[in-house]
């Protein structure tokens, strides 16, 4: 199949452009803008309690005060508010009720703090604008309008609140990107200027990665509407970093293939033709493994994940389908100048360094696999002082921004909960009134609940069959103690229900119970199954079932190593209270499912190897003398450009970059080549049971050819040897 798909592309490589181009500008040109949420109630599916209660609040009390912006007041000086700032106050509060601003519904004065050192002016929007971009363009308007209405007088006024986060974390999300995605041209550029000394090879894949993109953002849009998926600002950032680092990845496949066709004496169309013969099943099965680890998200109960999920497979889907037709018709139609200036593509360098590691494998395989394996043990000891943590904010954006600084002072200066505080519904379950004299002893049980600072009746609905109890906690909504404190809240307002009553908690605090609640659900339904399903593409690639338990295993202990070394650098080292709480499920995903892609590419090659007469030790050290250059600069690219995540300026990508760089580091360098060569060669025939997928291939081109391995090895990156090159060579 991969032959004849490329004989197709490089016999008619214009028509190949062509037709991407005609696809480029027909989807961008169509593509729906995509609005982005950043509301982390809009995570969770309908089923949980935090979220029926939001939507019990909707019906019951449809004009409630829920702030989405906070504007924060205190002196210049630090000092106490006097008369006469207090007066300034209601008058900026005064002034802001007039101003007709878009999706503002209320403002109101809020209580000032115990130290009457601050004040507040709470405003509320539309609810059912939460975290969309209108607010975000409201919160931007009442920041300037209430420091123009300042101005003059010895107040400092700063504007926080979810909107006012939005925001912030959209301008930090685009700051963010740019310096991703510069950070990212320039880590490929240089990498593939020292690597191949070609100029065009450097800007090549940047050119045509750009117009996979476009197309791929094109059609993510179109999935995101057709199936009413979530939107979320962080995905771009990572889109990103996976279309140009896997894209270089399957590019750099094909290109050092290409090259070594070349050097063995192919015509260069007919070079790039047994390129994508030889290569293509091994860059198809490990997309194939991302996609199906990237779809496996959809199984997720939280929206951000259910979205990301399709999104990330349908760029590393169109990825795929340009390394085997774009790429291959660009540089078939160049042919060999795109190497240019550099003749160093026409000699095999020696690789001695490969060549010693090759020697080293083949020589002492279970040493080998002893210490590559104790490495990966010892780094995963950390996993077990994993902490999540849920604030989603302050992970997404700078300490800095305004509003992170009023979610900061406003912990000090009133309680730490107040900013977010925990709602009670006690709603009567046969319509009928609720017994008032129930309500204060109710609110008595809560208050009591260890972690709670106070709980009051705030009101009841005209019906008389709702009532809200406002539960302010000790501790701030997103941190352990919180989602700890909200839980026995939970208990307790189930367990002390009156007669003929149902309650429902709500608020922040609730809604990251709910999310832990669903992580840990994904952690148990996403992890097997797309461990599941690897192990199925790795079967078929390899015609084995013994292969795929063995990779598998490898690749989780390379999950484990990565979780263990982000847990010692962030909570042990720079003293960070968690981890972001989808880390876990993500970096699982690009390390197992990306860094799988080595292992395919390194196992695949000592298949190869096998199939020319190799036995298992020295097929694993020769595999990795020829395919250690390509895993080395694919993966250094890849876990490079993951690491420009990190120049975002937030934890969240922080975090992010740091754990999937270290470990598609950890699947480049240790896995694919010491780990899983040595295990295959310690393993031997057995490991291709029951295909026996290492025989020597035995074909009407061998005939009258020495036999396979008794030719003198081709040195190089991706040459084995000479005897099986006739095979090669059909069609």
């Amino acid at each position: 199949m991969f032959r004849r798909i490329g004989n197709a592309v490089v016999r008619h490589p214009v028509w190949t452009i062509v037709a991407w181009l005609i696809a480029a500008v027909a989807i961008v040109a169509t593509a729906p803008s995509l609005p982005s949420s950043s509301d982390e109630s809009s995570f969770l599916p309908r089923s949980y309690e935090s979220i029926k209660a939001a939507d019990l609040q909707q019906e019951a009390f449809p004009s409630a005060f829920t702030p989405s912006a906070i504007a924060l007041y205190k002196r210049t000086d630090g000092g106490k508010l006097t008369a006469a700032d207090q007066r300034d106050v209601a008058r900026i509060t005064s002034e802001l009720k007039k101003k007709d601003i878009d999706q503002v519904q209320k403002v109101v004065p809020g209580q000032p703090s115990e130290d009457g050192r601050y004040a507040l002016t709470l405003v509320q929007m539309d609810s059912k604008k939460a975290g969309q971009p209108e607010q975000a363009d409201a919160a931007k308007v009442l920041r300037d309008d209430v420091k123009e209405l300042a101005k003059g007088t010895r107040l400092d006024v700063k504007l926080g609140g979810s909107a006012a986060q939005a925001l912030d974390q959209q301008d930090s999300s685009e700051r963010g990107e740019a310096l991703i995605g510069i950070g990212t041209f320039v880590i490929i550029l240089v990498t593939l200027l020292i690597i191949f000394r070609a100029p065009i090879l450097a800007v090549l894949p940047l050119i045509l990665i750009g117009l996979v993109s476009a197309i791929a953002n094109g059609l993510i849009a179109f999935a995101t509407k057709l199936f009413d998926l979530e939107a979320n600002s962080s995905i771009s950032s990572i889109l990103i970093v996976v279309l140009f680092g896997v894209g270089t990845d399957y590019f750099l496949f094909l290109i050092f293939r290409y090259r070594e066709r070349l050097r063995l004496g192919d015509e260069p169309k007919q070079a790039m033709i047994n390129a994508v013969d030889r290569v293509g099943e091994a860059i198809a099965s490990a997309a194939g493994a991302v996609i199906i680890a990237f779809l496996a998200l959809v199984l997720s109960t939280l929206g951000f994940l259910k979205q990301m999920g399709p999104a990330l497979a349908i760029a590393v889907a169109v990825t795929l389908i340009a390394g085997l037709t774009l790429i291959p018709a660009v540089v078939s139609l160049i042919g060999p100048k795109v190497f240019w200036p550099s003749k160093s593509w026409r000699k095999e360098p020696d690789n001695a360094r490969f060549a010693a590691l090759g020697r080293g494998v083949r020589r002492r395989p279970a040493l080998t696999a002893a210490l590559s394996g104790l490495v990966l043990v010892v780094l995963s000891l950390g996993m077990f002082g994993y902490q999540a943590t849920f604030d989603l904010a302050s992970g997404s954006m700078p300490k800095t921004k305004e509003s992170m600084v009023v979610q900061d002072e406003m912990q000090k200066a009133y309680s730490a909960g107040a900013a977010a505080p925990t709602d009670v519904y006690l709603s009567t379950t046969d319509g009928r009134r609720l017994d008032e004299s129930a309500l204060a002893p109710y609110a008595r049980k809560l208050g009591a609940v260890d972690g709670v600072a106070n709980a009051r009746l705030t009101q009841v609905n005209k019906e008389g069959t709702t009532a809200d109890f406002t539960v302010t906690l000790e501790y701030e909504a997103s941190t352990d103690k919180a989602i700890d404190a909200v839980s026995r809240v939970r208990d307790i307002a189930h367990a002390n229900t009156p007669e003929r009553t149902e309650a429902l908690v709500g608020g922040m605090s609730s809604i990251y119970k709910d999310i832990d609640t669903a992580v840990n659900h994904d952690y148990r339904t996403v992890f097997p199954v797309a461990a599941a399903l690897i192990m199925i593409i790795l079967g078929l690639l390899l015609r084995s079932i013994v292969a795929p338990w063995y990779l598998m295993a490898s690749v989780g202990l390379g999950f484990s190593a990565t979780l263990g070394a982000t847990v010692w650098i962030f909570q042990d080292w720079q003293g960070h209270p968690g981890l972001m709480f989808m880390l876990p499920v993500i970096m699982y995903l690009f390390v197992v499912a990306i860094g799988t892609d080595y292992n395919i590419l390194m196992i695949a090659r000592l298949r190869e190897e096998a199939r020319a007469g190799r036995e298992p030790r020295e097929a694993a050290g020769m595999a990795l003398r020829h395919a250690g250059p390509t895993v080395a600069a694919a993966g250094f690219i890849l876990a490079a450009t993951f690491a420009t995540m990190m120049l975002a300026g937030n934890s969240l990508l922080t975090e992010m970059g740091f754990a999937v760089s270290f470990g598609i580091a950890v699947a480049a360098f240790v896995m694919a080549m010491f780990f899983t060569p040595s295990l295959t060669a310690l393993i031997g025939h057995a490991a291709w049971w029951p295909g026996h997928g290492d025989r020597a291939e035995a074909t009407a081109a061998d005939a009258g050819t020495a036999r396979p391995g008794s030719a003198p090895a081709a040195p190089g990156d991706g040459a084995s040897t000479a005897a099986y090159d006739p095979a090669e060579r059909r069609g």
